[in-house]
């Protein structure tokens, strides 16, 4: 596909890499020619220097003879308008990004008006991730599919726990015959298991099983969590507010710890129920002042990655790791250093973005067998997690899966049909309408005839 992508800030950035090396043919429009010539340094991609609000612009970028534009610069009304000019000018597919509050209640009448077919807001659907993380304290991460049916969920296997050493096989046996163990992460290597592999202590274990089971699960696995009733949030900016909107639902205590005083007004007003303090989350007396030792988890959501790994280290050095921290990252990458700090969970606006875009475009690519409903990578973008929706006309539908032969390093982990969740075995069948999740080292596959070696 042809896409051009306004904005070559983070976003902009990850999602130029991850659809060039997808074999799309992208143009990057920015007003910023230093950023832009570092981008085609680096990228196999076309660069325009330029305001793409202006139609000459978006000419000069062959917006005629494209397929999609994703508008994603830090300015909601920018990004409207470049969509709108590129949906006049007969581009079919265009994406906006659309942050601002204000217009969250308005996102489905732009969407309309404007002939958008999607709009992505970064900083709720970051809120939204870290929601979930507090919900349920033992998990390390948590995606759902299925419409929330079935979640992905990343659990350490801790010291002593009762599956150290125990087959995949035992695991379902003994443990949890629901439960699907999909992947392993150990020594910062990748495992796809099959029957015969052990689980040990230290590994990290993406399991699929229904959100109710997860609690439970937990507890097998010798994972000691309590309930969250308390949460102190460092920064009170677009992300900061969702999150504490959506934990006011909740039964959970909510501090928020942002230094300017216009914002913090501003969060007062919009958030009755959350405490707001006015001073300078990285100062370390007005973080014990608010009882940072005290809180069930902590969220650094500041605008500085730097300050929110310092913030998160701190924290779980003062509690003595009784605290779970929740770490927003931007920029820092260096996945090597990030996995040995004390920071617990780490959460990326611009991974789960690049996530939402790159699922839509592969789902357009293919409209014929199946179609993408989620798409989900795990283990540093090692593993792709994907949910089909499979069509009357797929190839593999009808046989046994143990007659497929499958590509290596892939599971079919679970199988949807008719509001029914099937673990699946080498008897089972995919039939017409069910919605198939598949894990797979093989990055890319747009359908789930793919599957097949």
């Amino acid at each position: 596909m042809k896409i051009i992508i306004v904005g070559c800030g983070r976003v902009g950035y990850a999602l130029a890499q991850q659809l060039s090396e997808e074999k799309h043919d992208i143009t990057v429009i920015d007003t910023k020619a230093d950023k832009l010539e570092r981008m085609v340094s680096v990228l196999d991609v076309q660069a325009v220097e330029g305001n793409a609000t202006s139609f000459r612009v978006q000419q000069e970028a062959g917006v005629h003879n494209c397929d999609m534009m994703i508008a994603v610069t830090g300015q909601d009304e920018v990004n409207l308008l470049c969509c709108l000019i590129a949906r006049r000018s007969g581009i079919k597919h265009a994406i906006a990004r659309v942050q601002n509050p204000i217009y969250n209640e308005e996102v489905q009448y732009l969407q309309d008006e404007l002939g958008l077919s999607m709009t992505i807001n970064p900083q709720l659907d970051c809120a939204k991730s870290i929601a979930k993380l507090i919900e349920v304290p033992g998990a390390l991460d948590i995606t759902t599919f299925a419409r929330g049916r079935i979640d992905l969920v990343r659990l350490p296997i801790p010291k002593d726990s009762p599956v150290d050493g125990m087959t995949i096989i035992d695991f379902a046996n003994k443990i949890s015959s629901d439960t699907l163990v999909t992947a392993i992460e150990r020594d910062g290597a990748v495992i796809i298991p099959n029957g015969h592999t052990k689980l040990l202590s230290g590994d990290n274990m993406y399991v699929i099983l229904q959100p109710k089971q997860i609690v439970g699960l937990c507890q097998k696995l010798g994972i000691k969590t309590k309930a969250i009733r308390s949460v102190l949030i460092a920064g009170g900016g677009t992300t900061a507010y969702y999150l504490a909107k959506h934990l006011s639902n909740l039964p959970i205590d909510v501090k928020i710890i942002e230094q300017d005083h216009a914002r913090c007004e501003h969060l007062s007003e919009m958030l009755p129920s959350a405490m707001i303090i006015e001073g300078n989350a990285a100062d370390r007396q007005i973080l014990m002042e608010e009882g940072v030792t005290e809180k069930d988890a902590m969220v650094a959501l500041t605008n500085m990655d730097e300050e929110n790994l310092v913030l998160s280290m701190f924290c779980n050095k003062v509690s003595k790791g009784k605290t779970k921290t929740i770490t927003k990252l931007n920029t820092i990458s260096f996945d090597e250093v990030l996995k040995d700090l004390p920071i617990g969970v780490v959460v990326s606006p611009k991974a789960i973005t690049t996530k939402i875009i790159l699922q839509y475009v592969r789902a357009l690519e293919n409209t014929h067998g199946s179609n993408i409903e989620t798409l989900y990578r795990i283990l540093n973008e090692r593993v792709e997690v994907l949910e089909f929706k499979v069509h009357a006309d797929s190839k593999i539908t009808g046989k046994p899966l143990m007659e497929l032969k499958l590509k290596k390093n892939l599971l079919v982990c679970a199988i949807l049909r008719k509001g029914r969740v099937i673990t699946p075995g080498g008897k089972d069948e995919i039939l017409p309408g069910d919605n198939v999740i598949i894990v797979t080292t093989e990055l890319g596959l747009k359908d789930v005839d793919d599957i097949r070696a």
